[in-house]
């Protein structure tokens, strides 16, 4: 097995067929085609799924991916690293956000701009995602970094983040919606209090959404989520217009809404900047986590 076709197997998979990896490859269909056959006879099993109008990685497939890309990030590694040791900083960072982080008041963009401006050679990748996907893609090796939102304080197996945003979750609503005249003190919401009421909330795979269906879980039912938004400002926005209880993160409400906190201590919003744990980065995106790292615990 060589590492071109390790290359060639990984590019194939990301680019769901043989004719744009090819494309993407610079390389003609049928060298190509035969590579991935030649490495498929060396290993005894069928890599890729080549049956619908896609082509699919097979079940053998996908448990050899992460190891190629992994051969091929060590491969990269070890040449960028000798790259960095000669003053020339170069290689690619892929970093998935969750919908909305550019517009955090932290500010990601001009640290963005800052890296860039110091490390020209370094190409650097966004990509906007569900939480649980950019979690997968960090820990398969897809992405070098994301900033998602996290149900918990403890990043599991394969995965390590630093959280910089722990707040606690809200319910909001216009100020005549039934639960927040069955709550005139202010007094908090207990997740059971839910049960009935029609909830906007960030869709499933998000750190908020897992936290909301715990939530509900552990009062004994399914929240009735009838409005989904990718962001806490849209729904908030869907809430100002009386389409039900929008769940946000705390404690500010929004104007035309009256929030009030939930009564558990495991209701809360986090984002966190996420890495992989098992295996070194690349000297670009370590050197980028590391000024996130340090911007980012600067602003909390």
């Amino acid at each position: 097995m060589e590492l071109r076709q390790l290359r060639y197997f990984v590019t194939v998979v990301e680019e769901a067929g043989f004719t744009r990896a090819a494309e993407r490859l610079h390389l003609a269909q049928p060298g190509l085609s035969a590579q991935i056959r030649q490495m498929e006879r060396e290993l005894g099993q069928p890599l890729l799924d080549r049956s619908g109008r896609t082509v699919r990685p097979t079940e053998v497939g996908a448990a050899v991916l992460p190891y190629a890309r992994a051969a091929l990030a060590a491969v990269d590694g070890v040449r960028q690293a000798v790259q960095e040791y000669t003053g020339l900083l170069r290689g690619r960072v892929a970093i998935g956000l969750v919908p909305g982080a550019l517009t955090h008041p932290f500010d990601l963009a001009g640290l963005l701009a800052g890296f860039h401006r110091a490390h020209p050679g370094v190409e650097v990748t966004l990509t906007e995602d569900r939480s649980d996907g950019m979690l997968s893609a960090v820990r398969d090796g897809a992405l070098d970094l994301a900033v998602a939102g996290v149900a918990d304080r403890t990043a599991p197996p394969g995965l390590a983040w630093e959280v910089f945003v722990d707040v606690p979750l809200v319910v909001a609503a216009v100020p005549e919606h039934p639960l927040m005249a069955a709550h005139p003190d202010g007094d908090a919401v207990s997740p059971a209090a839910l049960e009935g009421h029609r909830l906007i909330g960030l869709p499933r795979g998000t750190g908020m959404r897992t936290v909301l269906e715990r939530l509900c879980a552990g009062a004994g039912f399914r929240p009735q989520v009838v409005f989904e938004a990718a962001t806490p400002d849209a729904l908030a926005r869907l809430a100002a217009r009386g389409l039900g209880v929008a769940v946000l993160p705390g404690p500010d409400p929004r104007p035309g809404l009256r929030a009030l906190p939930l009564a558990d201590p495991c209701a809360r919003a986090r984002a966190a900047l996420v890495w992989q744990s098992n295996g070194p980065l690349c000297p670009a995106a370590r050197e980028l986590l590391g000024r996130l790292r340090e911007e980012l615990r600067a602003g909390t």
